[in-house]
């Protein structure tokens, strides 16, 4: 791997779109290819699995291995050859997205996700994630009004407040890659978190 993976994880509605896009620009100024991708997604096939995870019912553990299914194929179709590139590969969500939503909030055991990890990803992780984190209320606020919800989003207060839990067990498990940003100030104070640890993680 000779490229960068950065992940972006929160609960729906953290306002992870805007500062990917920041982040981009920022590494495009200094010189990097980037390639944007997100999960479940970022292939012709993960997209159709994606289609059938957010709008179709199914079971918990039906959801949780599609999006493993989903994640094979991004990493093997997109994700590894670009980081063989040499490119900066930023993911909206990998796989600590399911410790939180399908083990978090669907309340999944980890000896389910666990190997299912191990044997997807094959030991790639991305090198830094930014949690954005706000209280799920806040969440639900703001994604109120914005599009029509999906299956996913549609879930109550208290899935959402698991899924959060779920995301600071895996900060906790991993301090040195996981990265807490405040996501319930204002966007541009949200900005100045995720770029002070951009110009102590990659100076110039």
């Amino acid at each position: 791997m000779t490229g960068r993976f950065i992940s972006f994880e929160g609960i729906d509605g953290a306002g992870k779109s805007t500062q990917i896009a920041s982040i981009a620009a920022w590494f495009q100024a200094r010189g990097d290819e980037v390639a944007l991708t997100r999960e479940p997604g970022g292939t012709p096939l993960a997209e159709d699995l994606r289609a059938l995870v957010l709008n179709r019912p199914m079971d918990s553990l039906t959801e949780l291995l599609l999006m493993f299914a989903a994640r094979r194929d991004h990493l093997q179709t997109l994700i590894l050859p670009a980081l063989a590139a040499g490119k900066t590969v930023l993911c909206d969500r990998f796989t600590d997205s399911s410790f939180a939503y399908q083990g978090g909030g669907r309340g999944l055991p980890l000896r389910m996700l666990d190997p299912l990890a191990d044997w997807v990803q094959d030991g790639t992780e991305p090198e830094l994630t930014f949690w954005f984190d706000l209280p799920p209320a806040m969440a639900a606020a703001r994604r109120a009004g914005a599009r029509e919800a999906d299956r996913i989003e549609a879930q109550q207060l208290d899935f959402f407040e698991r899924a959060r839990g779920g995301f600071a067990a895996r900060a906790e498990k991993a301090p040195q890659r996981v990265v807490r940003i405040d996501a319930s100030v204002a966007p541009d104070a949200v900005w100045a978190q995720v770029q002070a640890v951009l110009q102590q993680r990659y100076p110039a």
